[in-house]
């Protein structure tokens, strides 16, 4: 058994059984070990991009990591923006990187880059393998340090030599800790300020974002009138009938300041102090109102759905019932294409148990309402901010859930970062719908430009923000990699082709032009 072997069987032993690939000549010794052992579902990307999206979208939805191939620093670099994503969503990885042989470095061929370098930023643990005989090993380090609460990066650099060198070793998994649980001290302050009478905000992020945790959350808000909010960006929000309805702070500064400007007293529970996207002159940085009191009773790595049931326990809620959401849906619209009817078209027929993948950036800040008394679903956003991870993280969560219908709403000039995935869906004949906002401008910066006081744009800023001359076909550019696509003007025909798309297997793709 060869060090590839070693790694590969390692992998499988922890559990990790899927892999998406963007191989090199380095990487090529653990392709034939992944070709030689049964049970590694290996997923071929077209840009590294994709790779690191797509194992975020299925650590997300599998609740467990996938591995990544990468082809030496480049590959990894070609990776980072999903990665940074991945971390910010505490998505568990593995990245397996491809590295020259351990001989051949002292040479600085082409290729040849501080892969340690790169990989720290986006990763908590990282390790390059000297040995053969350490890949194994090292590997099951890699995946209990992806595992540990509250998920985490790991990066295991693989020389070629150590790949093909015999002597591998099939590594075992260590124990992963348990998360730790909540100190008393911040439960029974939680506790008192929910008993005080001052204006109460729950806010919710992470684990807590899931049917169970919400519907604790609602029986406390029932018994004590303090309101539950989402954190802006979610990993993962279950929502739709049966329910706790849920809204989240708002993107844009002001909206959000308003919505939290009477707050005298915040709790976090698997969520951070609230703050803006950027800084913005004259706009706090903080959005929390001054004087509010804002109080951490559980950080993501912390058990947060026992603080929560400790917290319901302590207020005395038990017994009582949380106004969960019935079902409303908005009529099917027609007419022109505006936010509201698109907002209407999705929430109209969202199938059951639909998983939404939402990169919409400016299109999409209305979509919750109309969404929110669909059948039961779940919503994913990118926590990360950088764009270009909706396409990728459909593409993940279509394999970590074939049963289920996936719904990829996305914008135009996000979908152009990694348009690859539609690739990789076609090939592997994920069920993905992937509706595409084309008003084709980077339309989120045209109100950043106001945002920040830059003044009118001219011709040159207008071109910075347009993706015209030319205009993008995304129905040509779609169908070029075996995905079919139509294109839509008004609402009754992007009610036609969102039915038609839903009602069958397979990728396909709707261009609404706005």
């Amino acid at each position: 058994m060869n060090g590839a072997e070693s790694l590969v069987r390692t992998l499988l032993k922890g559990g990790i059984d899927v892999s998406f690939a963007n191989p090199g000549t380095s990487e090529m010794h653990y392709v034939a070990a992944l070709d030689k052992i049964d049970g590694m579902r290996c997923v071929l990307c077209l840009f590294e991009g994709v790779v690191s999206g797509a194992a975020d979208g299925y650590a997300r939805m599998a609740g467990k990591p996938a591995a990544t191939l990468l082809h030496l620093g480049p590959g990894l670099g070609n990776a980072l923006a999903n990665l940074h994503n991945a971390k910010k969503a505490t998505s568990p990885i593995v990245n397996i990187v491809g590295e020259h042989a351990t001989h051949h470095i002292q040479y600085n061929s082409p290729l040849t880059s501080d892969i340690e370098g790169i990989a720290w930023p986006v990763s908590a643990w990282v390790k390059t393998s000297m040995t053969s005989n350490a890949v194994g090993p090292d590997g099951a380090e890699a995946i209990a340090a992806a595992q540990t609460a509250p998920g985490n990066i790991s990066t295991l650099i693989l020389p070629a030599d150590t790949a093909w060198n015999e002597g591998g070793v099939i590594g075992n998994v260590p124990k992963i800790p348990k998360r730790e649980a909540v100190s008393g001290e911040a439960l029974s302050t939680a506790i008192e300020l929910l008993k005080n009478d001052k204006k109460t905000l729950l806010l919710l992020g992470g684990s807590t974002l899931m049917e169970k945790p919400l519907e604790v959350a609602g029986r406390i808000k029932t018994k004590t009138g303090a309101d539950v909010l989402a954190e802006g960006m979610n990993t993962r929000i279950q929502r739709g009938v049966g329910r706790l309805p849920i809204i989240r702070i708002p993107y844009p500064v002001p909206q959000a300041l308003e919505i939290l400007k009477d707050y005298q007293q915040i709790i976090l529970v698997g969520a951070a102090d609230p703050v803006g996207f950027f800084a913005y002159p004259g706009k706090p940085s903080r959005l929390a109102p001054e004087g509010c009191r804002v109080h951490l009773l559980a950080t993501p790595a912390q058990e947060c759905e026992q603080a929560l049931e400790a917290l319901c326990d302590g207020v005395g809620a038990n017994n009582v019932m949380s106004e969960l959401q019935k079902p409303n849906r908005p009529d099917r619209p027609t007419g022109a294409i505006t936010l509201d009817t698109i907002a209407s078209a999705i929430g109209a027929l969202l199938p059951e148990n639909a998983i939404v993948i939402d990169e919409s950036v400016t299109t999409g800040r209305g979509f919750l309402p109309f969404t929110a008394g669909a059948a039961p679903h779940d919503w994913l956003q990118n926590r990360g901010g950088a764009i270009g991870l909706g396409l990728p993280m459909a593409t993940g969560a279509a394999i970590a859930c074939p049963d289920r219908k996936v719904i990829c709403l996305e914008s135009d000039g996000s979908g152009m970062y990694c348009p690859q995935a539609l690739w990789t869906q076609a090939r592997e004949g994920l069920d993905v719908t992937t509706l595409v906002f084309a008003n084709r401008s980077y339309n989120i910066l045209k109100g950043e430009l106001a945002g920040v006081g830059a003044g009118n744009p001219g011709p040159t800023a207008k071109d910075m923000l347009s993706l015209d001359r030319p205009i993008i076909d995304w129905v040509a550019f779609s169908k070029s990699l075996g995905v079919e696509a139509v294109q839509v003007d008004n609402a009754d025909d992007l009610c036609k082709a969102f039915e038609a798309a839903i009602a069958v297997e397979g990728p396909s793709l709707v261009e609404i032009v706005i």
